[in-house]
């Protein structure tokens, strides 16, 4: 009996980008099951709650799982990304790379990674070249000085990110 290949794809994913998107649709040709992990990142200040990134990438993702048939979940964790692997039965672990400045990180992790679980693997996906430069941290700068950031993102999230970053300017 083959087993299945179970792919786990973590990110804080505030906002989810058009590189995100990307990676998870080249991660559903390789697994029959993909996991978004929706973690919370302590040294990072969200825009949006767990929940609220949950729910989003869970409406991002509905066509790309009807389009592969791969079984696509999303679920939050607040926990040792190798413990949830193993809860969610894991793989491997799927990793978008933009640059060399993410490889150097993401080999480091992807050792200690290995040293927790053996039996876990790290998969690097590239990120398409057009999609290189696009990361969470600079949608929301840009969204907080009023830039458009439609290019960056799907559109219900750029929806999303304008109308909470209105909502947070009108608080202050």
């Amino acid at each position: 009996m083959v087993k299945e290949r179970v792919g786990l794809y973590p990110g804080t994913f505030d906002p989810l980008t058009r590189g995100h998107v990307d990676i998870i649709k080249r991660a559903v040709k390789l697994v029959d099951r993909l996991v978004l992990g929706v973690a919370t990142n302590p040294s990072k200040d969200p825009l949006f709650t767990l929940e609220e990134r949950s729910r989003m990438a869970l409406e991002e993702t509905a066509d790309i799982a009807k389009a592969s048939g791969v079984i696509i979940e999303v679920q939050p964790f607040e926990t040792l990304l190798m413990h949830f692997a193993e809860q969610v039965g894991a793989n491997f672990i799927i990793r978008g790379l933009r640059a060399v400045s993410d490889f150097e990180y993401e080999f480091q992790m992807a050792g200690m990674n290995r040293h927790l679980n053996p039996e876990i693997e790290t998969v690097f996906l590239m990120a398409e070249a057009e999609l290189q430069s696009i990361a969470s941290r600079l949608v929301k700068e840009i969204a907080a000085f009023d830039g458009n950031i439609r290019s960056f993102v799907p559109p219900r999230i750029a929806d999303a990110v304008e109308a909470r970053v209105a909502e947070r300017r009108g608080q202050s």
